[in-house]
């Protein structure tokens, strides 16, 4: 049993427990392709058995949020989980916002919120923030290809339509948008609608599945990667399905292999040789 189930994480729940629940159900190995914070919703792939072995092709996955951000109010979490600090700047109108918009598109140099995974010296930016160490963390490139205003909610909630690459922390964009405004505005909601091959529509919770029924929640590894693919001839498959390579004529880059007709893995041609690179059948 190997492939994805595309989990609708639930608010409150943790990544890690949604895994820990496809683990049970299937009896895999499993991970997730890019966690969800506790507070946010959404689409969560979990990778079941081999299709683990993916996880570096989908860091750069195009990923798609809603999300809502309360102007006015700060947060040493920069969203509704910390302590908050209410009253603490203007409500700009949805003018205003839409004004600035444009100048958080692109190439955009980001720093991530120091409660967060990110590894400093070893410790998690969120162990040492709740130990009550002071630190900095680096800002770093991260893409983000559109910002849309969606609603104005309520009088200082308003909802964007986010999709940016992978490693984009959309609290930061919050904060960096309250600042650019004159204000501060922090995370209240997330939901992630999409992530690469994988949508909203087509996600499960994790409550509704069982031993009997989730294997027809399974999508199968092939159908989620967008490779070429590549069929080997008797003579190259014993070299290649033996560690070895052969010469290509197709052009340099990672395709789909196949092995008797069935799904392999990966395999890459470099230099105009090819060579298995990744089983994942």
């Amino acid at each position: 049993m190997t492939g994805f189930i595309n989990v609708n994480k639930a608010c409150g729940a943790s990544s890690a427990k949604e895994v820990s629940v496809i683990k049970r159900l299937t009896g895999m190995p499993c991970g997730h392709m890019g966690t969800l914070d506790p507070m946010a919703d959404g689409v969560l792939p979990v990778a079941i058995g081999n299709a683990a072995r993916l996880f570096d092709y989908f860091l750069d996955k195009k990923k798609k949020y809603l999300a809502t951000f309360k102007f006015g109010c700060d947060s040493d979490t920069l969203d509704t989980t910390g302590n908050i600090e209410y009253n603490v700047g203007n409500i700009p109108t949805a003018e205003q916002i839409r004004e600035v918009l444009s100048e958080f598109v692109g190439e955009i140099m980001q720093i991530p919120p120091k409660y967060s995974a990110k590894n400093i010296d070893g410790k998690r930016g969120y162990e040492l923030a709740r130990a009550g160490v002071e630190f900095d963390i680096p800002p770093k490139k991260v893409t983000i290809y559109s910002v849309e205003l969606k609603e104005n909610i309520s009088d200082d909630s308003f909802t964007f339509e986010i999709e940016c690459g992978g490693g984009t922390y959309i609290r930061s964009i919050a904060r960096d948008l309250g600042k650019r405004l004159s204000t501060c505005a922090i995370m209240s909601a997330l939901t992630r609608t999409q992530s690469g091959f994988f949508t909203f529509d087509n996600s499960v919770c994790t409550a509704n599945l069982t031993r009997e029924n989730i294997e027809k929640s399974i999508i199968p590894t092939e159908s989620v990667l967008s490779f070429d693919s590549i069929y080997p001839t008797e003579r190259q498959a014993f070299k290649l399905f033996n560690g070895l390579s052969v010469e290509s004529d197709r052009p340099d880059g990672i395709y789909k292999i196949y092995k008797d007709g069935f799904f392999y893995g990966l395999a890459e041609i470099k230099h105009s040789i090819l060579k298995v690179r990744t089983k994942l059948c």
